[in-house]
């Protein structure tokens, strides 16, 4: 799928707007001082039809055709240098009337050729992380600010975290939005899962994808909505039409939410809907194999344990290791 649809859609009409009114604020510099200086507006009227000069050379025939052209363009340069001495003797830059894009790179369409400028690149970035879910979490919590010092009771507990840490780093730089990867990290709390799926998220983020993070309870509050509150008229895209959409999704705190037959219903459509069309997930829950067995139905579990890689996260609570750090 790629840069969020919406948000892709909003900022490439963002930049055809920025493209367009620095097109326009030259040209209102232009208008002012051709108002004001009579001279000015004569040099940049014989500028302007330079290219109509050549067009009317090509049309003379070929031979002597490289010279003249030649010469339209020094007459042009010494016009344009004129042009640059006049406004700075009126006390204005040389280019006061030049296009001032934000990118000169792109001239602020956010494309160099067919690619993508870095400026168009960065702020579907920066976009991606807002309406991912995780806009805030990103900022603290990233591969680069993972502290393995936390896992360090054991030996043994030491090389597990950095056994998870390795698979989730490759998970993040192989990402493919087809191969349909998924993870299942398990633990009790405040052990890192939610800090290592935000590190995933940002480099899958950045690296291109669409991803979606949110807590079981809120996409399940999204699908109680469409199915008990919305109205008919309403035309508006449906609330949970990005938990299929999505490259990655990212479900957190699954065992938090209150469980019936219809949220069963609704987590298993997600997960076996995404498990079918090859789409990756990653699902955090602090439920033990056990608990989670007792608590979901065989079809939900079965998916879960066959079609996730499980992760245990053992230790002791960072968030209390970090209060009685001396």
């Amino acid at each position: 799928m790629g840069y969020n649809r919406d948000n892709y859609i909003r900022i490439r009409q963002e930049y055809a707007t920025k493209n367009l009114q620095a097109k326009e604020a030259a040209q209102r510099r232009a208008d002012e001082l051709h108002a004001k200086y009579p001279e000015l507006l004569k040099i940049d009227r014989v500028l302007s039809e330079t290219g109509l000069r050549i067009f009317k050379e090509s049309m003379k025939g070929r031979e002597g055709l490289e010279e003249r052209i030649a010469k339209l363009r020094e007459s042009n340069q010494e016009l344009q240098q004129m042009r640059a001495s006049y406004l700075q003797s009126l006390g204005y830059p040389a280019d006061y009337t030049s296009v001032k894009y934000e990118c000169e790179i792109c001239q602020d369409t956010g494309f160099v050729g067919t690619k993508l400028c870095e400026c168009m690149r960065r702020d579907l970035i920066l976009a991606g992380y807002e309406s991912s879910g995780i806009g805030r979490l990103i900022q603290t919590q990233s591969f680069e600010t993972f502290r393995l010092d936390y896992y360090s009771r054991s030996p043994e507990e030491r090389r597990n975290m950095e056994h998870i840490l390795d698979i989730c780093r490759r998970y993040a730089d192989d990402f493919t939005a087809d191969k349909g990867a998924n993870l299942l990290f398990c633990g009790t709390t405040g052990l890192g899962k939610t800090h290592l799926s935000t590190a995933i998220a940002k480099v899958v983020i950045e690296r291109g994808f669409d991803v979606v993070y949110d807590t079981t309870q809120n996409i399940l509050s999204d699908f109680e909505y469409e199915r008990f509150s919305r109205s008919y008229n309403d035309t508006t895209e449906p609330r949970t039409g990005k938990y299929f959409d999505c490259d990655l999704l990212i479900i957190d705190d699954l065992g938090a939410e209150m469980t019936n037959q219809f949220t069963l219903s609704c987590l298993y459509n997600v997960i076996n809907t995404r498990i079918n069309h090859s789409q990756a997930m990653i699902i955090s829950t602090n439920l033990t194999q056990k608990d989670i067995r007792e608590r979901y139905s065989d079809r939900i579990t079965s998916r879960l344990f066959g079609e996730f890689t499980a992760l245990l996260f053992v230790g002791k609570d960072i968030r209390l290791q970090k209060v009685m750090a001396p």
